[in-house]
């Protein structure tokens, strides 16, 4: 169970939302929605325990994420707006890298396997930074075919994606939420899943 109660978030001199509730068990989505600048990334940051907020609280398994540190970063995947890949590695390199730090060995073929599912097949071995945007999402969101956790939380996750890669990437976080995982995924995009529990937040009512 993720739940959020009382949320405020400030940046700055600027306060981004206030009271902000939620509380999701296993198999839910929670999709947020909102202008730019409304707050959505700020959100997805103080779910991940990335920032703090400026009130409220955010609870996994009925304790304060503050308290339980370490294991609660080990409960959950982050992909943000922005890749996080490194510019000079190549697919392979940079899925090993990040797969190793969230715990899960990877072999050159096991990462090359995975990549040709998320649709890298031949570009596999180019570094990074010279994969297209497309290429370089894909990258990044091949993770999710790697990790083990039960709370996904991804940033504008369709951004870049070319029709059959959102297909495939929508399947992914259909077949986690079957499993009992968590989403909470800020996105313009109306996302087609059949989830059992489907919630909306829009920061900007």
């Amino acid at each position: 169970m993720l739940e959020a109660t009382g949320l405020g978030c400030v940046r700055g001199d600027r306060r981004l939302f206030t009271d902000v509730n939620f509380a999701l068990s296993p198999g839910s989505l929670l999709q947020v929605q909102g202008p730019n600048g409304s707050g959505k990334t700020s959100l997805l940051r103080l779910t991940c325990g990335l920032l703090a907020p400026a009130e409220g609280h955010i609870r996994w398994q009925g304790a304060s994420i503050r308290s339980l540190g370490e294991d609660y970063f080990k409960s959950l995947s982050y992909i943000g707006h922005r890749n996080g890949l490194k510019e000079e590695l190549t697919p392979i390199e940079n899925l090993r890298v990040t797969s190793g730090l969230a715990g899960t060995e990877l072999s050159q073929q096991e990462a090359t396997n995975v990549l040709g599912k998320i649709g890298l097949s031949g570009r596999e071995h180019l570094p990074a930074r010279l994969l297209s945007e497309g290429q370089r999402r894909r990258t990044a969101l091949a993770r999710l075919l790697t990790c083990k956790t039960s709370l996904w939380v991804l940033d504008e996750v369709l951004t870049s994606l070319d029709s059959s890669a959102v297909r495939f990437v929508t399947s992914l976080i259909e077949e986690h939420l079957n499993k009992g995982g968590i989403a909470v995924i800020a996105t313009h995009h109306e996302l087609d899943l059949s989830a059992n529990s489907y919630h909306r937040l829009d920061l900007a009512s």
